[in-house]
């Protein structure tokens, strides 16, 4: 038993050991709503709220944004002037740059801190299982998919993970406060 319960141990080690740090090393070139083409480290020098979402979800995803809004409001001044929010959609079929674009004016997403993106299916695949996201899509051409808020540090390490919609977790906003400390801000030369 004590060798089973050792081998076990050790190959959930490798495992662990062989999977990156940071999501940032994922190959997935996005363009977001400003129709801009940049890599998934479009934030890196900053912690990031990072979901997955499709435009026309009429529950779960406003829920989503709402959900980051109320987490931007709760966390101190400091935090909030270094935090940033990466929305990225399941629906590259229908989330054009344009309905993206029109999503964030209608929200009132500041451009420069929210970034609403798409991808190729692949990628959407790839990112959605490193964040622990699934989705399927559904016969009516809606999703079904996890609704889950996650916090990368500024070099794009998963630090925290909540499902709790509609309010900041708590838990969040500590993790928040622990990444921030150590959040640099990236130079326009960066």
């Amino acid at each position: 038993m004590k060798r089973l319960l050792f081998a076990l141990l050790m190959v959930a080690a490798a495992v662990r050991a062989d999977a990156p740090e940071s999501i940032y090393h994922l190959n997935a070139d996005l363009t977001n709503q400003a129709g801009v083409e940049h890599h998934l480290d479009v934030h890196r020098g900053h912690p990031v709220l990072v979901t997955m979402f499709y435009a026309r979800c009429p529950m779960a995803c406003p829920l989503l944004i709402d959900t980051m809004r109320a987490i931007e409001r709760a966390a101190a001044p400091a935090e909030r002037e270094q935090l940033r929010f990466l929305l990225i959609s399941i629906d590259p079929e229908h989330d054009t740059v344009e309905s993206l674009q029109a999503l964030g004016t209608s929200r009132k997403l500041d451009p420069a801190r929210w970034t609403l993106a798409r991808t190729d299916a692949a990628s959407v695949r790839k990112t959605a299982a490193v964040l622990g996201i699934q989705y399927r899509e559904l016969p009516d051409g809606q999703f079904n998919h996890s609704s889950i808020v996650t916090l990368l540090t500024a070099d794009g390490e998963i630090e925290y993970q909540s499902s709790m919609l509609g309010r900041a977790d708590p838990e969040m906003l500590a993790a928040l406060k622990r990444v921030s400390g150590g959040a640099q801000p990236k130079t326009a030369a960066q």
